[in-house]
C-alpha cells in the first residue's frame, strides 16, 4: 500500500522465493482501510479498521509456531504499546527482523490525522529494536540510533527494481521547454515552500513547466504549475516527462532519517535529482556529476537557472545518474544484503 513497503520490501519477493523462503503477508490494514486511516474525517471509520486491525494480529499471534522469522516493517501496530512485537519476541520466541526507513522515534504530526500524534508510543522504535534478532536499517543516521539498542544492526538501503518497474531511462531530445518535477504526498510537499519564490522568480526570466506528482494538489499558485494526480499504474510514464527532479528538505532530525526515495526515483529513470545535503542525499548524488547538491536559497536559484539557461546539461548527467543507482541502490546489487538478513549466521 505505502511506498516504503513497496520499496523496502515487497520488490524482493521473487527473490524470496527463488531462494528458497517462503512467505506470507499479513498487512494491518487492508488498501481501502489504509486510504480511510490517512484521510480527513471519517472518525468512526477509522476506530472500526483500527479494532479489525488489532484483531487480525491477536489472529496471527496464534499461528506464529509457523515461521522461523518475524519481519515487521515499522511497526505491527500503529497505536499504543509495542504489544505484538513484545509477543512475538518475548512469549513466541521468533526472531524478528525490525525494519524502518524514517526517524520514527520522534513525534511527527500528520496533518490528515492529528488525532495520532498523541495516542501514538513513539518509544515503540527503540522497544522493538531491542527486542529484534536484527535490525535493518535504512541509512546510517537511523543505524545509529538502532544501535543503541542492538548490536545486530544493518544498513539496508530503499531500492529501486531498475529491471522490472523503473527500466526506462529519460530521453532528453524535448530540451525547448525544459520540465522541472516533484513527486511525493500530501504529507511532503510542505518542502516545496522552500522553492516556491525561486520558481516564482524564475518564471520572470524563463519558461519551463513545474511538474508536481502528488496525491492531493498542491494549494500554491505558479504559473508554471501542472499537477498531475498519482497513479500507480502511470507512476514511471508520469515520472519520465521530468528532465530534473527536486529534493527539498528542512535539515532537522526527520529530515536526517529520509532514505532519498525521491532522488532514487529520478535517477534510476535517467534523470538527475537536485536535493538538499541532508541526510543519505549527500550519499546518493554526487554533485555535478549525476545530480546537485543545494543547501542555502542563492545556490537552489543559481542551480536551477543554469539547468534552465542550458538544459542539455541533464543529458549529460542522465547515465551516470541511472549507472549510480544500479550500482549502489537497485534491487540486483542489495539482493545479498537483503537475504542475509534471514541467515542465522548474524
Amino acid at each position: 500500500i505505502a511506498a516504503s513497503q513497496r520499496f523496502r520490501f515487497e520488490q524482493y519477493f521473487d527473490v524470496l522465493t527463488e531462494n528458497g523462503i517462503a512467505f506470507d503477508l499479513q498487512p494491518f490494514l487492508s488498501h481501502h482501510a489504509f486510504n480511510i486511516l490517512y484521510a480527513r474525517g471519517n472518525l468512526m471509520g477509522k476506530l472500526w479498521y483500527t479494532f479489525t486491525g488489532f484483531l487480525r494480529r491477536a489472529y496471527i499471534m496464534l499461528r506464529l509456531g509457523r515461521y522461523d522469522f518475524v519481519f515487521v516493517h515499522r511497526e505491527a501496530e500503529p497505536l499504543g504499546p509495542p504489544i505484538f512485537e513484545w509477543f512475538i519476541t518475548k512469549v513466541a520466541g521468533k526472531k524478528m527482523i525490525f525494519d524502518f526507513d524514517d526517524a520514527i522515534w520522534l513525534r511527527n504530526l500528520s496533518s490528515g490525522n492529528p488525532l495520532v500524534y498523541y495516542v501514538k508510543r513513539y518509544a515503540n522504535a527503540n522497544n522493538a529494536s531491542s527486542w529484534a534478532f536484527k535490525v535493518s536499517a535504512g541509512n546510517r543516521y537511523l543505524a545509529n540510533h538502532a544501535s543503541k539498542f542492538n548490536s545486530n544492526v544493518v544498513v539496508n538501503p530503499t531500492t529501486i527494481d531498475t529491471d522490472n518497474h523503473h527500466n526506462r531511462v529519460r530521453r532528453f531530445d524535448d530540451l525547448e521547454v525544459p520540465v522541472i518535477g516533484w513527486t511525493g504526498t500530501h504529507s511532503t510537499i510542505q518542502y516545496l515552500d522552500l522553492l516556491i519564490p525561486i520558481l516564482k522568480e524564475l518564471e520572470l526570466e524563463f519558461k519551463f513547466k513545474f511538474v508536481v506528482i502528488a496525491d492531493k494538489k498542491p494549494d500554491f499558485e505558479l504559473d508554471c504549475l501542472e499537477f498531475v494526480k498519482w497513479n500507480k499504474e502511470t507512476e514511471i510514464t508520469d515520472l519520465l516527462r521530468i528532465h530534473v527532479g527536486l529534493m527539498p528538505l528542512r535539515d532537522d532530525d526527520w529530515a536526517k532519517g529520509k532514505c532519498g526515495f525521491k532522488a532514487l526515483q529520478y535517477m534510476a529513470l535517467g534523470i538527475p535529482a537536485i536535493v538538499s545535503p541532508v541526510g543519505v542525499n549527500t550519499e546518493i548524488v554526487d554533485h555535478g556529476v549525476n545530480g546537485f547538491i543545494c543547501d542555502k536559497h542563492d545556490e537552489w536559484l543559481q542551480t536551477l537557472r543554469k539547468v534552465l539557461s542550458d538544459p542539455s546539461i541533464l543529458a549529460d548527467m542522465s547515465n551516470a545518474a541511472r549507472t549510480k543507482i544500479e550500482d549502489n541502490y537497485s534491487v540486483k546489487s542489495n539482493t545479498p544484503q537483503f537475504l542475509h538478513l534471514f541467515a542465522l549466521d548474524q
